[in-house]
């Protein structure tokens, strides 16, 4: 929740998004699955997994993590596939789960922390490792210097806070070839670091929204439209074989439906409560509020899986083999 009526305090970050930060695991999960771009990653428990986990993302060497820990502490570089089994297999002796990743080897020694504030980043700046030392983490020994993003970095940032429901967020980033690889997202980011990096009041910043959102607070659109039962609040994605594509919105069926839809996404624009003329293109995502049956209705079956099944005998089975 993010205000409690009867305390009235404002909390800018959900629990749900606290949680699921602090747990590397489940934050990979939940940004692979909204296509935010990740260094390969997996997760392993059995020894007999190891070999084809660490070849799976890439082979030696590889970046081994626990699942919880800040501060760089419980990031290990891992340089040939021997150490690598060697230390997951003391870690997991130990009851420690741990993730497997690519280690990025043109970002190495340095990343890229955003600082997310509501929908904007208000500061950032890169951080490079000393000496032989891979992790760049101020409390390890990194410098810092004030960096400008690109509007791809900014989204890639802002995007991956929006999705973990975190409204204050510092966001890690490596410096892939192809662009930004989001490393981690954080609940709780520390200020000292990036205010002297780029001299901006990043405090005042964070202050200054809590006071707007006091003021002016946003709201659950979900919860608040969920009203009636059997109404709610969906998102409909047009596939690419789907019959809506080159139609427009009006000839669409949605609104006879009882469908009304609020926001249209395209790719990096957002269309705020779209006109019945607007053309249906393939991979839009369209934010609905209306029956949820008809939601539902309008969502392509999956294939199922048919369960194997055991051809019967011509003749029947005799009494006696039965009861053995």
């Amino acid at each position: 929740m993010r205000q409690f009526e009867q305390m009235d305090v404002y909390t800018p970050n959900t629990a749900n998004g606290i949680t699921n930060a602090r747990d590397k695991l489940r934050a990979n999960q939940i940004l692979s699955r909204h296509n935010i771009a990740l260094p390969a990653t997996t997760f392993v428990r059995n020894r007999a997994d190891l070999r084809p986990a660490i070849e799976s993302v890439g082979g030696a060497p590889v970046v081994i993590k626990l699942l919880e820990g800040t501060q760089g502490i419980g990031v290990i570089l891992a340089p040939t596939v021997k150490v690598a089994e060697a230390i997951i297999e003391t870690l997991h002796s130990t009851k420690q789960n741990v993730l497997i990743q690519k280690f990025i080897a043109e970002s190495r020694g340095r990343d890229i922390r955003a600082l997310v504030v509501g929908d904007r980043v208000v500061a950032a700046m890169r951080r490079v490792a000393s000496g032989d030392e891979f992790r760049s983490n101020v409390h390890r020994g990194g410098s810092v210097e004030r960096v400008e993003l690109t509007p791809e970095y900014e989204q890639a940032a802002v995007r991956s806070a929006q999705i973990m429901g975190l409204k204050v967020a510092g966001v890690d980033m490596l410096e892939g070839n192809e662009g930004p690889l989001v490393m981690e997202v954080n609940s709780s980011p520390g200020l000292q670091g990036i205010e002297t990096a780029t001299n901006l009041d990043v405090a005042g910043a964070i202050i200054d929204y809590i006071g707007n959102q006091v003021a002016f607070p946003e709201i659950d659109v979900r919860q608040r439209l969920t009203v009636s039962t059997g109404y709610g609040v969906a998102e409909l994605l047009v596939h690419g074989d789907a019959d809506l594509i080159g139609k427009t919105l009006g000839e669409s069926g949605l609104w006879e439906r009882d469908i009304t839809v609020l926001t249209l996404h395209r790719g990096t624009t957002v269309i705020p409560n779209p006109r019945k003329g607007v053309v249906l293109e393939a991979e839009d995502r369209l934010l609905c509020f209306g029956k949820l049956e008809e939601m539902r209705s309008m969502i392509p079956e999956r294939r199922r899986r048919r369960q194997k099944v055991r051809r019967l005998p011509k003749e029947p089975i005799p009494v006696s083999d039965v009861a053995s």
